[in-house]
């Protein structure tokens, strides 16, 4: 089965990282464009873990995770080795509304990781549903290479002119034909 597109407004969302390894940095990378409401909870850290804890000021306990630790959170990432801690941590979260994230173990998540661009207002995903990252991987790249460098400049300035004129047919006709210039001088 598919995973849904969705995507999460994240400003009063708390998230917890359990995991401090190469991974648990790569996952805490795609997370800082959205969030830094981040602790992270891990015996052991990577120095790249440990450099976008001390960049974001993140918070950080060095211990191990204890049951219970996801109180309170939102969103949690199990970022480890250990499948038994994945399974765990998915049971624990299932008699509340938190969502999980384990790290290639799709049986135990609630949501996946997409591969996405991210270029002001412009995001843009790509999912296998689990089946291959590394296929998401090359066509986000293929799509980074092709949308142009300018594209935030302009969501902006058509997100002003949204507040600034009236909504109706006339309105739509207008960003209508902005877009249409746009992709027409930058998508040849």
């Amino acid at each position: 089965m598919a995973f849904f597109p969705m995507y999460v407004d994240m400003d009063n969302l708390r998230v917890l990282v359990v995991g401090g390894g190469v991974v648990a940095s790569e996952k805490l990378q795609k997370l800082l464009d959205f969030t830094n409401n981040i602790t992270v909870i891990s015996t052991n850290i990577s120095s790249e873990t440990k450099g976008l804890i001390q960049e974001y000021v993140l918070c950080y306990e060095e211990r191990a995770y204890i049951c219970g630790d996801i109180e309170g959170y939102d969103i949690v990432i199990v970022a480890t080795d250990t499948i038994e801690l994945h399974k765990a941590i998915y049971d624990e979260s299932r008699s509340s509304r938190i969502l999980v994230n384990s790290v290639d173990n799709t049986a135990y998540c609630d949501f996946i990781f997409p591969s996405y661009i991210k270029q002001g207002d412009l995001n843009i995903s790509f999912s296998t549903s689990g089946a291959s990252p590394a296929f998401s991987k090359q066509i986000r790249q293929y799509f980074e290479r092709v949308i142009p460098n300018d594209v935030g400049d302009f969501l902006e300035k058509m997100k002003k002119l949204r507040r600034e004129l009236p909504k109706g047919k006339a309105r739509m006709q207008k960003f209508d034909g902005m877009v249409r210039n746009y992709m027409e001088k930058n998508f040849k």
